[in-house]
C-alpha cells in the first residue's frame, strides 16, 4: 500500500522578493558584514598608532574641517532621496524610483567631487609617514565603496530609463539603496577618526 504525497501548488507564488525572502538582501548582508570588518579593522590600526605616538599626528597639521565636513552634510542629505527610492521601488512604481535613482546618483557625483577637494586638504600624503598611510587608507576605501555604488546606481537608473524592467529590477534598486545606507553610515566613524581625533585632547 503506496502512501498519497500532497501536491502543492506553487505556480501563483511571486518570482521575487524584498528584504529578507530575497537572496539578494542577504548577499548585500553578507557584503556588508565583511566590508564593515575592513572598516573597523582599518580603525583599529589607526586607533593603535594613535597610542604609539606622543604627538598626533606626527609631524604635520590635522585635516581642515571644512570639506570633511561639507561631504559629511552632503552624504547625510543624500539619504533622503536614497530612501524614497528604497520605497519608490518596493511599491513598484516606475515613475517615482526613476526619479529618485536619479537624484540620489545626483547626490553621489556631488559628494565625489567634493571628495576629491578633501583629499587636497589632508596636510600630508600617503607616504608620508603611518599616519598618512592610515589617513588615505581610510579615505580611499571609503572613496572607493562610493565610486562603486555610483556605478551600480547608474546602471540600475540606466535600465529603469531604457528597459526592460521586470519586478527584479525593482529588487535591485531597493537592495543598491540598503547598501548605500552602509556606505552612508560607514563613513560617520571614519570622519569622527580622521577630523575629530586629532584635535582631542
Amino acid at each position: 500500500m503506496s502512501a498519497t504525497v500532497p501536491v502543492v501548488d506553487v505556480s501563483r507564488l511571486p518570482s521575487f522578493a524584498f528584504g529578507h525572502r530575497s537572496i539578494l538582501w542577504w548577499a548585500t548582508l553578507g557584503l556588508i558584514a565583511i566590508e564593515g570588518t575592513a572598516f573597523a579593522l582599518m580603525i583599529a590600526a589607526y586607533i593603535y598608532l594613535k597610542w604609539r605616538v606622543p604627538e598626533w599626528p606626527p609631524g604635520v597639521a590635522p585635516p581642515d574641517l571644512m570639506w570633511g565636513t561639507l561631504t559629511t552634510i552632503v552624504v547625510l542629505a543624500s539619504c533622503i532621496p536614497n530612501h524614497l527610492t528604497k520605497k519608490a521601488a518596493e511599491q513598484l512604481d516606475v515613475g517615482r524610483t526613476r526619479l529618485w535613482i536619479a537624484v540620489s546618483l545626483g547626490f553621489a557625483i556631488a559628494f565625489l567631487v567634493l571628495r576629491a577637494f578633501e583629499f587636497t586638504t589632508l596636510n600630508c600624503w600617503w607616504d608620508t609617514n603611518a599616519y598618512g598611510s592610515i589617513v588615505w587608507m581610510l579615505l580611499g576605501a571609503h572613496t572607493a565603496h562610493v565610486i562603486t555604488d555610483v556605478v551600480d546606481t547608474a546602471v540600475i537608473a540606466a535600465i529603469f530609463f531604457t528597459g526592460p524592467l521586470d519586478a527584479h529590477r525593482f529588487v535591485d534598486a531597493s537592495e543598491n539603496a540598503a547598501y548605500y545606507y552602509f556606505v552612508v553610515f560607514s563613513w560617520l566613524p571614519i570622519y569622527a577618526v580622521i577630523y575629530l581625533a586629532p584635535r582631542l585632547v
